[in-house]
């Protein structure tokens, strides 16, 4: 099969900002001095970060040099919470031009305000980084993430005018209009999430329409975490190329970081506008090296509304040399988040390695949830894997299928479980983020 995006992927056809072509030592240099202020800033107008500075014995002028940023407090999802609504802003009311926040379905919502310098910073990186993954001025772009106070669509939708496209902007769930608009209109990109995107594709064959016959070239995918596996799923199936964009809404929003077309190696870092560190996990005073694997935190540089110093962001990757954009370093694929963790029995195990295994098994659908029990009168919990065979299985496929998942969890994870092969279509699909785990233990 010959992929649409072959035409025109190449970033040598677009013109790049100057900030991605300038050298490491440049590009470190003006992190030290936008750094410098980001700090310095953040101490003189947000209460917060003046007592947690002066708490942990530290001051804006003891940061010298890049390597010093390792002696300020971090930043936490509950900080912000403690915080709420607006005791973050570092801007009086009237230069706050937007206020976005998280759904607050796991404890009072995080509030994040953009002044229109942000807004107009965020756009040109979620420019960039529907660039870096193919998308050109003047294409047709559905987007089909969430708009209202969560930051994916109406990022998404600034950055794709910002770049010059046309913007289709459907926003989450309706997926029969998703197809039949994503067939009118023919756009040349979808921004979705990759569940999102793979649930379009499910429902586009169930109406007899081939997915890799629409006039998709490019997907931009984000907001959760995905597989190389589920790349693959998704290009052969529908025909593209899909790329990783990378954000929160904490450090800003969509377009933190963007995925090169012509690389597919991992989001390069915006980092004149962020500095990336890695920490253990389990033991945050430690920084860690390129190559070394841990938690990512992220300090703003520019920001002017919500600057945030050393946020922890909880996801789980590493940090690479660059190659597509060389002085910006890539992170690798994110395994997942440290708080969807899932322990099993002493086995630390996240939902992304089921689907790499899974998606291995050609009678395994990209399909599946985890759900935790523990059986009354037992100590240990127990792990059952749903997972949809594909259409074309038999039922002796499906026994084989099953039995081999169960074995390369085992080898490859260290956890046993049980794992049901259900019927296709009998499992939640998303209309956005996909809830994966389920866990059914008693409450203490």
């Amino acid at each position: 099969m010959t992929l649409h995006a072959t035409e025109p992927a190449a970033a040598t056809d677009a013109v790049l900002d100057r900030e991605e072509t300038i050298s490491r030592d440049e590009l470190e240099a003006l992190q030290l001095s936008r750094l410098q202020h980001t700090v310095a800033y953040a101490y003189d107008r947000v209460p917060l970060y003046k007592r947690k500075f002066d708490e942990a014995g530290v001051h804006p002028t003891d940061l010298r040099e890049l390597s010093d940023l390792d002696k300020f407090p971090f930043t936490t999802k509950e900080d912000l919470r403690l915080e709420y609504p607006f005791g973050m802003f570092a801007v009086p009311q009237h230069e706050v031009a937007r206020i976005h926040a998280s759904s607050g379905t796991t404890g009072r919502a995080t509030v994040v305000g953009y002044t229109k310098k942000d807004l107009a910073d965020w756009a040109k990186l979620v420019a960039r980084s529907l660039r870096a993954s193919g998308v050109r001025p003047g294409m047709k772009v559905h987007n089909a993430y969430g708009y209202g106070l969560f930051t994916g669509g109406m990022g998404a939708h600034a950055g794709a005018e910002a770049l010059g496209c046309t913007v289709i902007p459907i926003s989450g769930g309706q997926t029969e209009r998703q197809i039949t608009l994503i067939q009118d209109f023919k756009p040349d990109a979808i921004l979705a999430t990759p569940t999102y995107l793979l649930t379009i594709a499910d429902a586009m064959m169930k109406q007899g329409i081939d997915p890799a016959s629409t006039s998709l070239k490019y997907a931009v995918l984000g907001a959760e975490p995905w597989t190389e596996e589920m790349r693959h799923e998704l290009e052969v199936t529908m025909n593209i190329k899909a790329c990783d964009i990378y954000g929160l809404s904490e450090v800003m929003g969509p377009g933190v970081a963007g995925e090169a077309v012509e690389t597919q190696d991992g989001s390069h870092i915006w980092e004149d506008h962020f500095r990336p560190e890695i920490i253990d996990a389990f033991d945050p005073t430690k920084v860690l090296g390129d190559g070394e694997h841990g938690e990512l935190v992220f300090t703003s540089l520019t920001k002017e509304a919500l600057p945030i110093i050393r946020y922890r962001t909880k996801d789980l990757t590493r940090l690479l040399p660059g190659t597509a954009r060389p002085a910006h370093r890539r992170m690798g694929r994110i395994t997942g988040r440290s708080d969807d963790m899932i322990i099993l029995r002493g086995v630390n195990l996240f939902p992304s390695q089921i689907e790499e295994i899974a998606l291995r098994i050609p009678e395994l659908s990209p399909h599946f949830q985890l759900e935790l029990t523990r059986p009354e009168g037992q100590r240990m919990d127990q792990l059952t894997v749903k997972i949809e065979r594909r259409e074309s299985v038999t039922v002796e496929g499906v026994a084989s299928a099953a039995k081999v998942l169960q074995q390369q969890i085992k080898i490859h994870v260290g956890s046993s479980c049980t794992v049901s092969v259900v019927e296709p279509g009998s499992l939640e699909r998303s209309n956005g983020k996909l809830r994966r785990i389920y866990d059914l233990r008693p409450k203490a």
